[in-house]
């Protein structure tokens, strides 16, 4: 039985998650974690100096227990409560794939935390430029809400700094465009897995 893991990082309001849902459907044995159930409490999560809840650092998760979680899954995925149900468009290149088990964590910081850094087959990080972020993101609703000045003064600024940090230690990230179509990223990032579920079969 082999295991593939596959992180799909990146911006908020990128499409992590809707892309993480549409390949789960498309490829077989998947199953996805999502770093957002790993938040602490608020009251857990530091307040700096202007009144900002500090969400986007990794002090503000689990990180252990997401740890933990993955490890746990690749130890014995198919015990893990995957639904193993038939890909909706199976194409030929997935025969034989049933020994194959896929992780798909998908999240905002998922790059920047050492322990995590040795788990990944591939390694996907969505961009977007600042206004478009920016645009998507007063559409959302959080709980707790974001407060006036939120986004500028502490959401973006920490995308950046993690971006860099990305930038200057790791290799092998495939970069993603989060404003091309839907369709275009799916399409882009399962033939890639395809191509690594090859690999791994042969």
């Amino acid at each position: 039985m082999k295991v593939l893991v596959i992180g799909l990082g990146g911006v908020t309001n990128g499409g992590k998650t809707t892309l993480a849902e549409k390949l789960k459907k498309m490829l077989p044995n998947c199953d996805i974690i999502s770093q957002d159930d790993f938040f602490k409490p608020e009251s857990e999560v530091e307040t700096d100096e202007r009144g900002f809840k500090l969400y986007d650092v990794l002090d503000a998760l689990y990180m252990d227990e997401m740890v933990k979680s993955i490890r746990n899954w690749m130890k014995s995925p198919a015990s893990s409560g995957v639904v193993t149900e038939e890909p909706q468009n199976p194409c030929n290149n997935l025969k034989n794939t049933e020994d194959v088990y896929i992780l798909i964590v998908e999240g905002f910081l998922l790059y920047n935390y050492k322990p995590l850094n040795d788990l990944w087959n591939r390694r996907y990080f969505l961009t977007l430029p600042y206004e478009e972020c920016k645009r998507r993101r007063s559409t959302r609703v959080y709980q707790p809400a974001d407060t006036p000045g939120y986004f500028d003064g502490h959401v973006w600024p920490m995308y950046l700094k993690y971006k860099n940090e990305l930038e200057e230690n790791a290799s092998n990230v495939v970069y993603l465009d989060g404003t091309k179509s839907q369709e275009e990223l799916l399409s882009c990032v399962y033939s890639d897995i395809i191509q690594e579920l090859k690999k791994l079969r042969e």
